[in-house]
């Protein structure tokens, strides 16, 4: 029989709790789980572990100045929604940021060097030329440009120059240009070809030099002279210029009728003019011919002009000689005095 002053082994008086649990005796029931309390109930004399009620324990009454409370998972969820929006843009302007900073200071990716544009002739005198072109339409200018002539590079210019200045060029002659422009040791494509001309000297500035073959035709006073053939004919006559470049006074030399003769012609503009004395027309014939000292007056102009071994010179002239005799005699022979004139025409 059970004793009424004990419970579970504990003494009366005492704090009434529960001894431990058997393994598994008949009777009792153990429950394992996330429930954390626990009540002990007497019945048929032994002690049942019971699951708590499962209605809800009464509210705990709040303060009203506190706010209610928040379970974890709602906080996260708070945190999730308050962070969410932020990230995103925060995300979008980095990939912008990055983008446009990869597009302008990312070393392998430079902007494209364009091939120079819009080349312009300028002014020209009869040995330079200028010419120019057009800044790039986009991106930086090039670290320098570089300027060919039939393919050879002939000069360059910095990035911010536009133009170029070509000289010591020959007269009347055309040139071709191309311009590519230069960054980082890399070259463009070339520019279109640019076809730019020297300006053309006026006859006056052209030299007179070398040989030429003269045409020789008697115009008037030649009825009593001997040895002339039929009144034309051609010699070689050569012109050297006193000066080593440019027009000024020559030194013709050369045959008429056979006999040598030299004068000095001085210059202006494209007039030359001198006079020499010579005996090119005998008096008589055979062998009792005698010279006569005759005075040949030779005024010559430029008719056309060419450009050689770049320079401007005369490629054709025309003039007219006069030759006047004065009255000669030799023994029973005597010539009167004469004039006779005759057109000039040379070419090399």
């Amino acid at each position: 029989m059970t004793d009424p002053d004990r419970l579970g082994g504990q003494r009366e008086g005492a704090i009434a709790v529960p001894g431990p649990l058997p393994a598994d005796p008949a009777g009792y029931e153990y429950h394992s789980g996330d429930e954390a309390d626990w009540t002990a109930e007497v019945s048929d004399g032994g002690i049942t572990a019971a699951r708590p009620s499962a209605s809800p324990p009464p509210p705990v009454p709040q303060d009203p100045a506190e706010p209610p409370p928040v379970t974890a998972a709602a906080a996260v969820r708070r945190r999730r929604r308050r962070w969410a929006v932020p990230v995103a843009v925060i995300a979008v302007v980095a990939v912008l940021g990055l983008s446009a900073g990869l597009a302008i200071w990312a070393p392998w990716h430079s902007p494209p060097l364009l091939r120079p544009a819009g080349l312009t002739a300028g002014p020209s005198t009869t040995s330079s030329v200028m010419f120019r072109w057009s800044r790039p339409a986009t991106g930086p200018a090039p670290d320098r440009y570089v300027i060919l002539h039939d393919g050879k590079v002939i000069g360059s210019v910095p990035g911010t120059v536009t133009n170029y200045h070509a000289a010591g060029l020959a007269p009347a002659t055309a040139y071709r240009y191309r311009v590519a422009a230069v960054r980082g040791g890399k070259r463009s494509a070339l520019s279109s070809v640019l076809v730019v001309s020297t300006s053309t000297p006026p006859l006056s500035a052209a030299r007179l030099q070398g040989r030429w073959a003269v045409a020789i035709k008697i115009l008037r006073g030649g009825a009593d002279l001997r040895g002339a053939g039929s009144g034309r004919w051609t010699e070689s006559w050569l012109a050297s210029p006193k000066c080593p470049a440019g027009p000024c006074a020559v030194k013709l030399s050369g045959r008429i009728n056979g006999s040598r003769f030299k004068a000095t012609l001085t210059r202006v503009g494209a007039v030359y003019k001198g006079k020499t004395t010579a005996n090119v027309f005998p008096c008589g014939s055979g062998a009792n011919s005698f010279p006569i000292q005759s005075t040949l007056t030779i005024r010559v102009t430029v008719t056309a002009a060419q450009v050689g071994n770049r320079a401007w010179t005369a490629s054709s002239w025309a003039g007219t000689m006069v030759v006047s005799a004065p009255y000669t005699s030799s023994g029973a022979y005597y010539c009167t005095a004469s004039r006779l004139t005759a057109s000039l025409s040379a070419n090399p």
